[in-house]
């Protein structure tokens, strides 16, 4: 074990309940957004929440109707 982990170790057992909660988050998301370079184990395989497609063009083909004036100038009066 490295001398970091060790120190890390140790501050982790100085927090409170609820912040090692959210160290494990961070620690969850550090690998989820480096996930190339961290060989995954069977057990967090499963566990993995992949992130959501982009939305650009999810609505492709859903408009039904466009006014026949649509493109016409607006009049602020």
């Amino acid at each position: 074990m490295t001398t970091a982990t060790k120190n890390i170790i140790h501050k982790l057992e100085t927090l409170p309940e609820s912040m090692v909660n959210e160290v494990e988050d961070f620690i969850d998301f550090l690998k989820a957004k480096h996930s190339k370079s961290f060989p995954k184990s069977k057990s967090e395989e499963s566990n993995i929440v992949e992130e959501p497609k982009s939305l650009y063009g999810a609505t492709k083909g859903t408009i039904l109707y466009i006014s026949d004036d649509f493109n016409e100038p607006l009049n602020f009066q």
